[in-house]
């Protein structure tokens, strides 16, 4: 493979001057390189269901977040292909939950991330299997 252009904080700090839903949702960054991105955020009132619990869509928008970060992360432009999610274990407003995005694989068009949302007791909340298309385009 080609030595990356850019390092990945270029690429995230790019990013994230446009991500305004990262920015809704109230996501911070704690650690991001190649192939992995780590975030945490707090869960709030507005994210409730109506059963008083995190509602499924807000789970998923986190680790595509995490998903998106971590596959730019290489410099190419890369976009999700696929993307699943199981809900493990139910949240309520005011915890604080972790998404760390792993790269599983590599490849020169595809690549995969297994993106784990855990919770302050670091019990697994809900785990995320995402795809995403390797561009020939580089993204800064």
């Amino acid at each position: 493979m080609e030595k990356q252009k850019v390092s990945p904080e270029q690429v995230l700090e790019n990013m994230l001057k446009k991500d305004k839903f990262t920015q809704w949702l109230g996501l911070k960054i704690d650690e991001h390189g190649i192939g992995f991105c780590k975030l945490h955020f707090t869960v709030t009132d507005d994210m409730m269901n109506g059963f008083d619990i995190i509602h499924g869509g807000v789970l998923f928008s986190a680790s595509d977040s995490a998903l998106a970060f971590a596959c730019n992360s290489h410099g190419i432009l890369s976009v999700a292909l696929d993307a699943n999610i199981s809900f493990v274990r139910p949240v309520k407003s005011g915890e604080l939950l972790r998404v760390e995005a792993k790269e599983i694989h590599l490849g020169n068009k595809i690549s995969v991330y297994d993106i784990r949302t855990t919770n302050e007791k670091n019990e697994l909340v809900c785990l995320f299997k995402g795809t995403a298309y390797r561009t020939s385009k580089e993204v800064v």
